[in-house]
C-alpha cells in the first residue's frame, strides 16, 4: 500500500539547519580583497548575513568604479571560495532529528536564497543531502525573501495546503515569508546568534 503524505515541513538552510555565518564571512571576506575591501566581521554578522547579496554588497562596494559588475564578479568569487570554509559551518543536529521524526508523515523541503552550488556542497559535506525531498534555492525563484515565492513553490509542487504546512525558519525575511505564504511558522532562535 502506497502513503500518500497531506503535510509538508519546510526548513530554511543559513542560520536554521546550519550556523554558516563564519562561512559566508570568510568567503565574502576573500572574495572582497581582490578589492582592497576589508570586510569587518562583526559588521557584517550583524548587517549582511541572511540577507540577499544584492542588498548588501552595493553598500560594501559603493566606492568601485563599475559597482554592479564587480558585485557580480564577488559574489561568483564567494560561491567559489565557500568550499573552503565547510568546516566553519555548525550544523543543527536537534533540527535534523525532527526531520527524521517528520519524515513518516511529512514531505520534507528545503527553501533557501543560498545558491544551489552552495546548498550543495553543505549538505554534502555534512552528509544531509538525503535529509530532503525538494530543495529550492535562490535560483529557483525570481522574488526573495521576505516573498513568499520559494514557500508556496514547495507548496504547489506537492499540492499541499498552507494549512498542512509549516516552516521553521530563524530571520526576519524569512519569517515574514513565511508568514506571507500562509504556513504555520515555527521561530528557530539561539541556535546561531
Amino acid at each position: 500500500m502506497i502513503y500518500i503524505k497531506d503535510k509538508l515541513a519546510i526548513f530554511d538552510l543559513d542560520g536554521t539547519l546550519f550556523d554558516t555565518r563564519r562561512v559566508n564571512y570568510l568567503a565574502y571576506r576573500k572574495a572582497l580583497d581582490q578589492y582592497g575591501i576589508r570586510l569587518d566581521r562583526d559588521f557584517f554578522f550583524k548587517n549582511c548575513n541572511g540577507r540577499h547579496y544584492k542588498d548588501f554588497l552595493p553598500q560594501i562596494m559603493c566606492d568601485v568604479t563599475d559597482a554592479d559588475t564587480e558585485i557580480e564578479e564577488v559574489h561568483r568569487l564567494k560561491k567559489e571560495y565557500y568550499s573552503f570554509f565547510l568546516s566553519e559551518a555548525v550544523s543543527n543536529e536537534r533540527l535534523f532529528d525532527m526531520i527524521e521524526a517528520l519524515r513518516d508523515t511529512y514531505y520534507i523541503a528545503l527553501v533557501t536564497t543560498a545558491s544551489r552550488k552552495n546548498c550543495d556542497e553543505l549538505l554534502s559535506y555534512y552528509g544531509k543531502g538525503k535529509a530532503f525531498d525538494l530543495l529550492i534555492t535562490g535560483e529557483d525563484v525570481r522574488r526573495k525573501k521576505p516573498d513568499p515565492e520559494g514557500f508556496i513553490k514547495a507548496m504547489q509542487f506537492y499540492g499541499i495546503a498552507e494549512g498542512n504546512t509549516v516552516v521553521f525558519e530563524d530571520s526576519a525575511v524569512g519569517i515574514a515569508a513565511a508568514e506571507k505564504s500562509g504556513a504555520m511558522v515555527f521561530e528557530v532562535r539561539g541556535f546561531a546568534s
